[in-house]
């Protein structure tokens, strides 16, 4: 009767210990993921799906700390914890990245990628060239290309219209530190500075920038839209970023952790590309409520045309400043656009 009785005993003490549903599962993976964005962001959507199909499929195994932007300090800090192992992931967007890592802003080409949503989920998605070539050069730089997203076409907004490039002249255009993207406003006409990304509201407000450019739901977000009156569609080019894990973290995991990344990474995919539109729509219409005095302008194919047409150089300036890759990276886009396009 005693020993049933300690027997019970122990039962019931392990029943509090463990919780009534059986033994808990022991954390053995503690992962820091940063973001180049604010809660409620699309990099955070993004990472919300990664992490729950980590944490879920692992059975408790990996846990995950997000890092919302500002928390770990600029992009540039970022990156260099992503380097040092000090986070293991992190999402690293080519506008800023291209300083480092050069051949990333072939990203930053204007009008190189195709309007069509379905056309670039499968360049960035699927791209059989893509990865495998880019992905060296972010080795090189102790990273690890997990997935390329897009969070939406870059709109411009301004205190006058855009519509030509000589509407840029004299004008203050913000820009990521790219050396890339400062290049190519320059081809419009615009004075470029580069800002840190929680600094813009107030430059824009002092009115030491005049124009600036992000995805529709970044603009809500960081309510640009109040201290600005027009936004401007001219689909130079879409929000492009990366999601990069620390290369020696990543090498050192064993296979069926790293199985479960890729799922995590599929599923986060899937996810992000499915909402983008719909969440970029929202957010314009929520930009449009809150101050319905802003003016929304979608440049015509003519004004498109200009653009274009001043746009060219480009190309040839990536292969000068895309890094001792440049060209295999450009022809390797260049394929995936045209696999694309034929399938």
């Amino acid at each position: 009767m005693r020993q049933k009785t300690a027997l019970m005993l122990i039962l019931v003490g392990c029943a509090l210990i463990y919780g009534f549903t059986g033994p808990a599962m022991a954390v053995e993976y503690e992962w820091r993921v940063a973001l180049e964005e604010i809660e409620g962001s699309m990099q955070h959507e993004y990472v919300k799906r990664f992490v729950e199909i980590l944490e879920e499929k692992s059975n408790g195994k990996i846990n995950c700390r997000i890092h919302f932007y500002g928390e770990l300090g600029t992009s540039g800090d970022i990156l260099k914890l992503l380097q040092k192992g000090d986070l293991q992931f992190a999402f690293q967007s080519p506008g800023h990245l291209g300083a480092y890592i050069p051949e990333a802003q072939v990203f930053s080409i204007h009008y190189l990628f195709p309007t069509d949503s379905s056309l670039l989920e499968k360049i960035l998605r699927k791209g059989p060239n893509t990865y495998k070539v880019l992905g060296k050069y972010y080795q090189k730089n102790q990273l690890e290309l997990l997935s390329i997203i897009e969070e939406g076409w870059q709109i411009w907004t301004a205190n006058k219209p855009l519509r030509k490039p000589a509407d840029f002249e004299g004008l203050t255009f913000r820009v990521m530190s790219s050396p890339f993207l400062i290049t190519a406003y320059r081809l419009y006409g615009a004075y470029v500075i580069t800002t840190p990304y929680d600094q813009i509201y107030y430059n824009l407000d002092v009115g030491r920038i005049d124009a600036e450019t992000q995805p529709f739901f970044a603009i809500q977000e960081m309510k640009f839209y109040e201290v600005q009156d027009y936004m401007i569609k001219a689909d130079q080019l879409p929000f492009i970023c990366t999601f990069a894990a620390n290369h020696e973290f990543i090498m050192q995991l064993p296979g069926n952790i790293r199985a479960l990344i890729d799922d995590a990474i599929e599923s986060a995919d899937e996810h992000i590309f499915d909402l983008e539109p719909k969440l970029n729509e929202e957010r314009k219409q929520m930009i449009l409520r809150a101050k319905p005095t802003i003016k929304y302008i979608e440049l015509t194919d003519e004004e498109i045309a200009v653009f274009k047409e001043k746009a060219k150089p480009l190309r040839q300036k990536y292969l000068k400043m895309g890094g001792e890759g440049a060209k295999e990276v450009l022809d390797a886009v260049i394929k995936d656009i045209k696999w694309a396009e034929e399938k």
